[in-house]
């Protein structure tokens, strides 16, 4: 099939974009807007948008609703009917007879010219898409200009076959649509991948990514093209939404320009800051509140805050008690400060009496522990669920991945509210990323990055009271939990062994607060969410071999 002009030249626009899950009707919008700007604007040929463009990524069991699926058949209908001027391949779900199919329709001037079915169906980590779909089996080459471009879809591009199978067909250029998330390292990976594919084909590649948050996922964007060796030709930045031209001259994709390798901690944040705005804006949210106690964690978590919406929807709220240090409410006071948000001081010494009062006949005789330490997490977290009710403000929890892992954290108390940024961002990462920010504009106080943590619920309490020092608890979580290595190989790897036991048995005996947590951003390959799936109720024990 020949679309588009009959020049050797073809230009494509990258469309990295921002897809709301379920908002059919609006994403047809912001398709057919795109394809008058990159028409317009850009003198394109050709516009690609992202996987599943049509209904956001991932849609999950919307797709069993028949009514939602009529709104799909709508918005293909309509697409037909305006695009015009441009050749548009767009990622949208596809039904034939009873078969749902990942697909991508190629469109111009009301005529749907070509479509191609996803064949490898990821269904690992964060993916279940054999829930939902049929994979396809043939290639789909469309001639764009004089160009034969082979199309595929995500994960169609990290195996070998369904691009060998459109270079066979004769396809010149591939083409590759995707809802990609990220985790630390991703560009990387995927710039190997794509070369690897187009040298052992010989064809150059044009990748489009999706941009924008989603739950925990993120989608960084990166949209980018290799030539036949495989090497970067063309990079978009991360985090950001933009159509981004692509030219194709006699069948090899020009030099343009390359967005910056940004660091670790720099790609990290950026993400964590995407994926609170989308959450914010996505859900109707009015602006966030969060308790900041002085401490690291709240520390952060106020600057991604305020990073992410502006610090006009921000309110920070210190809640000190009988054991809250001098030191705490003036560093709170300074972040509070620099960052130029709301800040009010709720003391938690009255709700906390009268707790301890009207329990008083059931503690009787009892020594205080724990429970004590509860209760005044729990009274700040009914006042910030009552100020995130009362102005529809989302409440923002502060905790991280360490002491989620652990169970280091309180039920309905700093665990209450409505979304985690740092609910994947192991304890250390959150002392980098807090560096990184400061390097950008000074605004978390140098005495948080240097005192000892601490929840401050007990006299002198320190977390190493309760806890490993992170410089040792981190590095055995990341191997138990990421990499699912067994308690006798991380002793191997030089960890001391009645450690590495106390914390595998803390993180499988906590299974039941995490599942009771907010969701959260995540930045690893292996978060406590969609790609982490163990049973609460469990006689599995890996910290022993269980014998002959």
């Amino acid at each position: 099939m020949t679309t588009g002009n009959r020049n050797p030249g073809l230009r494509i626009v990258m469309a990295q974009l921002d897809f709301l899950v379920g908002a059919v009707p609006a994403n047809t919008d912001r398709i057919l807007d795109a394809c008058r700007q990159a028409r317009d604007r850009h003198a394109a040929d050709v516009v690609v948008f992202p996987e599943l463009a049509l209904t956001g990524y991932p849609p999950e069991d919307l797709l069993f609703r028949p009514h939602f699926m009529e709104h799909v058949q709508v918005a293909i209908r309509r697409l037909c009917r305006h695009i015009s001027g441009v050749t548009a391949i767009v990622g949208c779900p596809l039904q034939e007879d009873r078969l749902l199919f990942n697909a991508a329709l190629v469109i111009r001037d009301g005529r749907i010219l070509a479509q191609y079915k996803k064949q490898l169906l990821p269904n690992y980590s964060v993916f279940d898409e054999k829930r939902y779909f049929t994979p396809g089996e043939e290639p789909c080459i469309v001639t764009l200009g004089e160009l034969p471009v082979g199309i595929t879809i995500c994960e169609d591009i990290w195996q070998a076959g369904p691009a060998q199978q459109a270079a066979a067909a004769g396809a010149r250029l591939l083409v590759n649509l995707n809802a990609s998330p990220f985790h630390a390292g991703k560009r990387d990976e995927r710039e190997q991948v794509l070369a690897l594919r187009a040298r052992e084909n010989n064809l150059p590649i044009v990748y489009v990514n999706m941009v924008g948050g989603q739950d925990e996922l993120v989608f960084d964007g990166g949209s980018f093209v290799v030539d036949a060796q495989g090497a970067v030709t063309q990079h978009a930045p991360a985090c950001v939404e933009g159509l981004y031209p692509v030219d194709i001259a006699a069948g090899a994709p020009a030099t343009a320009d390359c967005a910056p390798r940004l660091t670790l901690e720099a790609a990290i944040y950026d993400v964590l800051v995407l994926g609170v705005r989308d959450y914010i804006r996505k859900n109707g949210f009015d602006g966030a509140v969060l308790g900041l106690s002085g401490g690291i964690d709240s520390a952060l978590t106020l600057t991604l805050a305020v990073d992410a919406i502006g610090a006009e929807r921000v309110e920070a709220v210190m809640m000190p008690s009988r054991y809250t240090a001098p030191m705490s409410l003036e560093d709170a006071r300074a972040e509070a400060t620099a960052l130029g948000v709301h800040y009010r001081e709720i003391a938690i010494e009255k709700p906390f009496e009268s707790f301890l009062g009207v329990l008083a006949p059931v503690f009787a005789g009892l020594a205080a522990d724990s429970t004590e330490e509860n209760i005044q997490a729990r009274c700040r977290g009914i006042i910030l669920m009552a100020i995130s009710n009362k102005q529809r403000r989302i409440l923002l929890t502060t905790g991280n991945k360490s002491e989620m892992s652990v169970g280091y954290a309180t039920l309905y108390g700093d665990m209450a509210g409505g979304f985690a940024p740092l609910k994947d961002v192991p304890k250390l990462l959150v002392y980098r990323l807090s560096r990184y920010r400061n390097s950008l504009a000074a605004v978390i106080p140098q005495r948080v990055l240097e005192r000892p943590p601490s929840a401050e619920l007990a006299p002198d309490q320190k977390d190493v009271d309760s806890l490993p020092p992170y410089e040792v608890l981190d590095p055995i979580l990341e191997r138990y939990i990421e990499h699912d290595m067994s308690v006798e190989r991380i002793v191997a790897e030089g960890f001391d062994a009645a450690v590495v036991a106390r914390v595998a048995a803390m993180v499988d005996r906590n299974e039941y607060k995490r599942r009771q947590a907010p969701p959260g951003v995540r930045i690893t390959q292996r978060a406590f969410g969609r790609d982490r799936r163990y049973p609460i109720t469990s006689g599995y024990q890996n910290f022993q071999n269980g014998g002959d």
